[in-house]
């Protein structure tokens, strides 16, 4: 397949993952732009991920498929479940798209997608999850190189020459201006140098989000040290169910202050900007301060930061992890059963 003889008027992305992956296809995305100037970019992408693509500038259209909604219409009645379908099907056929780039490695959008009248469906075919995409990518999963490398590696695929751009958000006047309100409003100088510290992340993993973290009690010992020899005002920021992961482990003090999901994810992403670094753990909100360029610390157990770090990562970007010889383990998107977890227990 050349993109560059079909000349695409209308492109339309499918990622339903979390925070980290959709932000991972900003540097493809761009180069799409660049070649298709006039084309018109839309996206499909679950609840929680929505708000931030719908500020972004190089996408003109938001829309949303929460797999927990799907699931509990099946299990409601067929018959809803499958009125959810259509719905969904005939909003995106009526948008006449000519190019579609499925990420999901879904069986069920593969096939979805046959009927959404595209003549050119593009994605990664792994465990012949995509069989009726037009154009596919065999992957056993993302290993070797850097996930947003993958996707380059799928526009190169189709003809197009690509650069390696960083990750992107548009950061509008009233995010920016939400950010100054909420650090005034929490009794942080934003004229001051500030921290920001996510103490979990990691929540597009569910249950399983705590194999990511490193332990909450040595966050609380490293912010007293960084309190205790900088003057740097620090706020622990992670969403509303995270808040009592630190709700006692940390020291009371003036310049640290605690906010759990009282900002939306453009405000957040303002904030980041805004501060003089981010220390946190492997999940949405580094890629989140890769994207605003904010400087960043972080702490990977389990998973390959050649894949799921930063990008690019460069001098302002600090990996930690521990070079015990079984990880990483999180390989073809699963987890071993690792019941020790040393690669974040021996970090200190």
């Amino acid at each position: 397949m050349d993109l560059t003889q079909i000349k695409p008027d209308r492109i339309l992305v499918v990622n339903i993952f979390g925070i980290g992956d959709v932000l991972f296809t900003t540097p493809m995305l761009r180069n799409l732009r660049r070649h298709f100037p006039q084309a018109r970019i839309d996206y499909l992408a679950n609840r929680r991920v929505a708000p931030l693509l719908e500020e972004h500038e190089l996408i003109e259209r938001v829309f949303v498929y929460e797999r927990d909604e799907f699931v509990a219409a099946r299990k409601r009645s067929p018959q809803e479940f499958l009125r959810k379908i259509g719905d969904l099907r005939g909003e995106l056929r009526a948008q006449r798209y000519s190019v579609l780039f499925d990420f999901s490695m879904n069986a069920m959008f593969s096939w979805m997608s046959l009927f959404l009248g595209v003549p050119h469906r593009i994605g990664f075919n792994y465990r012949h999850r995509s069989r009726w995409l037009t154009e596919r990518m065999e992957i056993r999963g993302y290993e070797g190189r850097h996930v947003a490398r993958y996707y380059l590696d799928l526009l190169e695929r189709c003809g197009l020459t690509t650069v390696p751009d960083p990750l992107e958000v548009t950061i509008g006047t009233g995010s920016r201006d939400g950010a100054v309100d909420f650090l005034k409003r929490l009794g942080c100088d934003p004229a001051k140098p500030f921290l920001v510290v996510f103490p979990g992340g990691g929540s597009s993993w569910g249950a399983s989000a705590d194999l990511k973290r490193w332990g909450v009690e040595k966050y609380a010992k490293l912010i007293h040290k960084i309190v205790e020899n900088y003057p740097a005002q620090i706020i622990l920021m992670g969403d509303n169910a995270e808040q009592n992961l630190c709700s006692e482990s940390f020291p009371q003090h003036p310049l640290i202050f605690k906010s759990f999901g009282q900002t939306t994810l453009g405000q957040l992403c303002a904030v980041l900007s805004l501060s003089a670094g981010v220390i946190c753990n492997d999940g949405g909100p580094l890629h989140m301060a890769v994207a605003a360029g904010a400087k960043t610390v972080s702490i990977f157990g389990p998973v390959d930061p050649q894949v799921y770090g930063p990008w690019p990562n460069g001098q302002h970007h600090e990996v930690v992890f521990s070079n015990i010889i079984c990880r990483p383990c999180y390989r073809r998107f699963r987890m071993t059963d690792c019941e020790h977890m040393s690669c974040l227990r021996e970090l200190s």
